[in-house]
């Protein structure tokens, strides 16, 4: 990849993260660049979209089970 096309997919990728940012996802900018590489391999966006919200809510419920078991 040429500086000419680096330049534009960091500038891409800027955009898209401040869009996220900016719909409160909750993505940092590596994990938007993870995202896109996805989709662009791929993989179905919605499908992405269901797995990340399913990461999410068995980490929040890891995190309740763990805060449970030390009594606070």
């Amino acid at each position: 990849m040429d500086q000419t096309a680096v330049a534009q997919a960091n500038a891409a990728l800027n955009i898209v993260h401040e869009i996220a940012t900016l719909l409160d996802t909750g993505l940092d900018r590596e994990e938007v660049a993870i995202l896109i590489a996805l989709v662009e391999n791929g993989v179905n966006p919605e499908a992405l979209a269901e797995v990340v919200k399913e990461l999410r809510r068995e980490a929040a419920a890891l995190r309740a089970a763990e805060m449970d078991s030390r009594g606070l």
